[in-house]
């Protein structure tokens, strides 16, 4: 019986700690720490910016608008300001990407919003 509980425990952890991790291409998102790295770099996120790339991250081929992305980060009803959401984005960008004029993690979806970029 206590092997029979131990090898259950042991798996719920292996797979807890799989749910936990995040990855898109050389980015890794640890869910249980808050803690993003780049190419094992460690990458400062605030709160928002990183719930804004779990979100993108969590669901890679949904295309987010400006009003979603408002809505679920911020629990709030969107008022028409897409500045917030602009802010957070070019700030994810500045820190994620190697030329955030040219980005690859967080992709804008001209006329509809954004989404993960596609990862190899």
């Amino acid at each position: 019986m206590k092997a029979n509980i131990r090898r259950t425990t042991q798996y719920d952890t292996v797979l807890q700690k799989e749910e936990n991790i995040l990855k898109a291409g050389d980015v890794t998102m640890d869910l249980t720490d808050y803690t993003v790295t780049k190419a094992g770099r460690k990458i400062e996120l605030t709160a928002k910016e990183f719930e804004i790339l779990k979100l993108l991250m969590k669901n890679p081929k949904k295309v987010y608008t400006k009003e979603q992305i408002y809505s679920l980060i911020w629990n709030d009803a969107y008022m028409g300001d897409e500045n917030a959401v602009n802010v957070h984005i070019s700030r994810l960008r500045n820190k994620l990407e190697e030329d955030s004029r040219n980005p690859r993690y967080v992709v804008t979806v001209w006329g509809i919003g954004y989404k993960l970029g596609d990862m190899p």
